[in-house]
């Protein structure tokens, strides 16, 4: 299988979305990217139009989001390219997605300082025959437009890492 990995360099268009769900979370926002070209007639630099994308990120990395980014700032995203045509209100429309893999800040046009993430084990409650059990969060509904999810199912646990994605 041949996915299509894109990096993309733009600004954070919408707010961060967070939920949490039983496979750790997912986080998603728009990226606007917009080329600059020289313009030799004017003999200055020009805007190009702006590419909007809808960037996932799962787990760790969505929930990192979630607490570090913020509207208008410049970031820098790598994943699997997802470009999906549905029909909505008898108009065809398309959407594209990255599931990101790594995200971070532009450092071409700011700084920006790193603070590692203290992770903390899973709630744990004291079942009936007195072990530890683990609590599950009650599922939510997908977000509209939310890409099928890649990676462990549902209630395995969060570390683990799947071998291998869906055929698309």
């Amino acid at each position: 299988m041949n996915d299509t990995v894109v990096t993309l360099v733009g600004n954070v268009a919408t707010r961060v979305e967070f939920r949490e769900s039983e496979t750790g979370g997912a986080a998603r926002f728009r990226l606007a990217a917009t080329a600059r070209r020289w313009d030799r007639a004017r003999g200055g630099w020009t805007d190009g139009p702006t590419s909007f994308y809808t960037v996932w990120a799962r787990r760790a990395l969505g929930a990192n989001l979630a607490a570090s980014v913020s509207v208008g700032e410049p970031l820098v995203v790598h994943g699997r390219l997802r470009v999906r045509e549905d029909e909505r209100e008898g108009q065809w429309r398309t959407s594209v997605e990255v599931d990101a893999v790594a995200v971070g800040h532009d450092l071409t046009r700011g700084t920006s300082a790193f603070r590692r993430a203290v992770r903390t084990a899973p709630a744990l409650t004291v079942g009936h025959g007195g072990a530890a059990e683990r609590q599950e969060a009650a599922p939510e509904a997908p977000w509209e437009g939310e890409p099928a999810r890649h990676g462990p199912p549902p209630g395995a646990p969060a570390d683990t890492v799947a071998a291998s994605t869906p055929a698309s």
